[in-house]
């Protein structure tokens, strides 16, 4: 009411320009959105979702950290601490002894075996005290193989520091969980990527020719989602050779876990295609010449591409999960090789799991990758739909 009386307060000159200059801001808004182009209008409805960019940004911030975990990590990912296996996460603390506030620090960390249990106890010797350091330096390694550096992000010097605690073979957590982001986020990419091509492929051909051909493809989708997929995965996996390299490993797991991905796509890319077949704009194509490949992939298919991002989007944690079950099974990724799942079958049994939870760290990863996951393709799908608001 207050902004209003001293509108009203304005000679009647300049209460006209302002009621102007507000009708031109709106006249050139509704301009700017009428000759936006499409990407232009998705990104705009995106940047309202705050859960996608949320997870976007954390999505951004997990993908760029292992591309570059060797800088990020403390330690070279199969370094091994003497005298410091299953060592707990080291506490960083900012409150000293005498109360006061100061930047990180951690203290000493002394292993001492305990006489009535014959097992070896971490203690904290206060008494000794170590800043806690950025860009510390460090010995001369490669990052990504090929950029030479003698600096490491965080790190402390004269003493250990393990910010998830350690393995069975003392090494640290925290550097391998670094390490092993790369084959559990980037799996799902391949894996994705095929499966969603054999999806619109084969739902493509189901849908809009039919006949023999739709026959022939949907039982073998009944046939293939009518197989549980962890038994399948189990055994398609258990047939790649125990001795083959990381990389060979890598690709025949995103192999195993494209070959039942393609299946639910390919039933909705059918299911959308039998109604949009006799559309209007789909029978104008085909009057004008349009071959059916073009017809399908320039009209057909961009008609319900809200559904298709959605589908993109959520497979992706569906392919992290999957891996992260295999290898934890111990059929999927074998060491040296890590990923979250290689690190989590130090947690099979329950003594891991109570004498030493941290080792369950990397399930907090799994899920929250997940979660980004979701949020972003919750997102992409309201912005992509014409007919949400």
């Amino acid at each position: 009411m207050s902004r209003l009386k001293q509108i009203l307060s304005y000679p009647q000159q300049t209460i006209e320009d302002y009621t102007r200059r507000r009708q031109l801001r709106e006249e050139q808004k509704a301009e700017r959105f009428h000759y936006a182009s499409q990407r232009q209008l998705i990104w705009w409805r995106f940047k309202k979702h705050k859960l996608a960019m949320l997870g976007m940004i954390v999505l951004f911030v997990m993908y760029f950290v292992s591309i570059f975990a060797e800088f990020f990590s403390p330690y070279p990912v199969e370094n091994r601490i003497k005298n410091f296996q299953n060592a707990p996460p080291t506490r960083i603390r900012i409150v000293s002894e005498e109360g006061g506030l100061r930047t990180p620090f951690i203290c000493a960390m002394d292993r001492k075996l305990d006489p009535a249990t014959f097992k070896y106890n971490f203690i904290e010797d206060k008494s000794k005290e170590y800043p806690v350091k950025f860009f510390v330096k460090s010995e001369p390694y490669k990052i990504l193989g090929f950029i030479p550096v003698s600096r490491r992000f965080v790190g402390v010097e004269g003493t250990h520091m393990f910010l998830f605690g350690t393995d069975r073979l003392g090494r640290d957590l925290f550097t391998r969980v670094l390490h092993g982001g790369r084959i559990s986020l980037f799996i799902g990419f391949g894996g994705v990527f095929l499966s969603f091509i054999l999806g619109c492929f084969f739902g493509g051909i189901s849908g809009y020719f039919g006949g023999v051909a739709d026959e022939i493809i949907q039982r073998v989708i009944e046939l293939l989602m009518s197989i549980p997929h962890i038994p399948l995965w189990m055994a398609l996996s258990a047939a790649v050779p125990r001795h083959w390299p990381v990389v060979k490993t890598y690709f025949a797991i995103t192999i195993v876990l494209a070959t039942v991905g393609w299946a639910g796509l390919a039933r909705v890319v059918r299911g959308k295609l039998l109604s949009l077949r006799e559309e209007e704009f789909a029978l104008a194509a085909k009057a004008a010449g349009a071959n059916e490949f073009r017809i399908i992939t320039k009209h057909l298919l961009p008609a319900f591409v809200s559904y298709l991002i959605v589908n993109l989007t959520l497979s992706i944690p569906n392919m992290i999960l999957g891996e992260t079950a295999l290898s934890f099974l111990g059929l999927g990724m074998q060491p040296p090789a890590v990923s979250w799942g290689v690190l989590l079958q130090d947690a099979q049994d329950i003594a891991a799991i109570s004498g030493r939870p941290w080792q369950l760290i990397p399930v907090i990863f799994v899920v929250l990758t997940v979660l980004m996951f979701n949020f972003l393709g919750d997102g992409l799908r309201d912005a992509a739909d014409p007919y949400s608001r």
